[in-house]
């Protein structure tokens, strides 16, 4: 899962799909300590007499059961240790976990996110892992290809053991497709490309309708009287992209920045991206894709597929069960779109578990993460979780739980399998970057400003890292 893993934050990997807050000002923040008392825990065991304990803290309530079960195992196993669980919202949880910090009563492990954890290391709030007992026995090779080099800092050492990671496909209620007369197979092997769309666009169009029932590929559309775009639209369309326009830039060989991880120059002057801002939010004057503002907060992609104000979302992995367990609908999933270098690619960011600086217990939190990542672990969590684990073990335990559910996430497990992936952008700088990206993100959806007007934004973002 997923920014903004998973409102149902993991993703994205829940409130707002994007995740986009980043650290508040510490003054806030150590005003705001004073409520990271009155946290709400929960755990199934009590700690036993002369147990060392932890706290253990994540912010996806999706995810709580399958945590909780996995830590009552280790809790059987490491008796010495008890763990005090506790779950909170996307926002109140950054809120509060910084705030913790600022006043000295953090957690010992936590789940990070990609985004917050370079300025964490900047303010020396979280620990090295490397030279903790049973996480220096866990190599690289554990985890799905690139997620533990995510958690790896300019300097060599690991801040963050991989608890999962997420991809993106496309979403969709299979019984508005046969209401449409369309099958699922219909929307396999689409194309896509800035010029013309492709067969993607021809399939936006097609399930587009105004509110004479004509339709998007139709003589006499209305773009301007929509009563179902083709494509929903996230409330909050940010820097990274990740369940946005993400998919159809990297499908064009475009990366964020010039380093895999850690990169100091942003590409966001490259024609590649221009001409896929250009198609992206030009669907909107097409009427393929909902106006800037036309949904807020409170219809996310879920609420306007299920509400038939739109066909197809883009979205990550930590929203399967979100959609599955819309009422009326009856979920289907496919694969993104190919772009221009002949094949989907998808977004791929994971969450980790991190340790405290200033946990008095870093050996026992180091026991406890290492446990998370043991196959053990990881089946039980998969078994039981709404996205996936970070090692081939747990992954597929939750690939046959969604089997059994009727559903089939190929689509999502497809792309790291391929190597479709492009790395979820790990900088520094990532609060400021979003400030001046997202005015011009907002003015190209209004249709303000076009695709080569993002060069000046892109300098005032490369000029942070002189």
């Amino acid at each position: 899962m997923r920014i903004p893993r998973h409102t149902s934050p993991r993703s994205a990997r829940s409130g707002p799909l994007s995740r986009r807050r980043l650290l508040q000002g510490s003054a806030a923040l150590a005003a705001g300590a004073a409520g990271a008392g009155t946290l709400a825990s929960c755990g199934s065991a009590r700690a036993r007499p002369g147990a060392t304990e932890i706290d253990y803290w994540l912010w996806d309530a999706l995810q709580l059961p399958a945590y909780s079960a996995a830590i009552d195992l280790f809790m059987e196993q490491n008796p010495d240790v008890y763990v005090r669980i506790t779950q909170l919202g996307w926002d109140d949880y950054w809120t509060k976990l910084t705030a913790s910090f600022v006043g000295e009563a953090g957690p010992d492990a936590f789940a990070d996110h990609l985004a917050r954890f370079p300025e964490f290391v900047r303010l020396g709030v979280i620990s090295p892992l490397d030279g903790l007992g049973p996480l220096d026995e866990i190599p690289p090779e554990r985890f799905q290809e690139g997620l533990q080099e995510l958690w790896t800092g300019e300097d060599g050492h690991r801040y963050g053991l991989p608890k999962d990671y997420d991809t993106i496909a496309i979403m969709y209620d299979q019984k508005m497709l046969e209401e449409e007369g369309l099958t699922p197979e219909d929307l396999e092997d689409l194309d896509w490309n800035p010029e013309d769309g492709g067969t993607f666009e021809q399939m936006l169009a097609r399930l587009s309708l105004d509110e004479n029932g004509v339709r998007g590929d139709e003589e006499g559309f209305d773009p301007t009287r929509v009563a179902r775009y083709g494509m929903a639209a996230d409330p909050g369309i940010d820097y990274t992209g990740q369940t946005s326009w993400s998919p159809f830039a990297l499908s064009t060989g475009w990366t964020f920045t010039d380093e895999e991880t850690w990169g100091r120059q942003f590409n966001y002057d490259d024609d590649r991206f221009s001409a896929t801002m250009d198609w992206y939010f030009g669907l909107v004057d097409k009427g393929f894709f909902p106006p800037f503002g036309e949904f807020g907060d409170s219809s996310p992609t879920q609420t306007q597929v299920q509400s038939g104000t739109a066909a197809l979302a883009v979205a990550g992995s930590w929203m399967i069960t979100t959609f599955a367990n819309m009422e009326g609908m009856e979920l289907g999933i496919t694969d993104l779109p190919a772009g221009p270098v002949g094949h989907p690619v998808s977004m791929f960011n994971g969450l980790g578990d991190s340790i405290s600086v200033q946990s008095d217990h870093k050996d026992e939190a180091a026991r406890l993460i290492a446990f998370l990542a043991s196959d053990e672990a990881q089946r039980v969590i998969g078994e039981r979780a709404p996205f996936f684990p970070s090692t081939d073990a747990g992954t597929e335990a939750a690939v046959d739980s969604y089997a059994g559910d009727g559903l089939d996430v190929t689509a999502f497990t497809d792309r790291v399998d391929n190597d479709e992936t492009g790395l979820y952008p790990l900088v520094e700088n990532s609060a400021s970057i979003e400030s001046i990206m997202q005015t011009a993100f907002d003015q190209c959806w209004m249709r303000q400003i076009d695709g080569a007007d993002f060069v000046s934004f892109n300098d005032r973002v490369n000029a942070l890292f002189e």
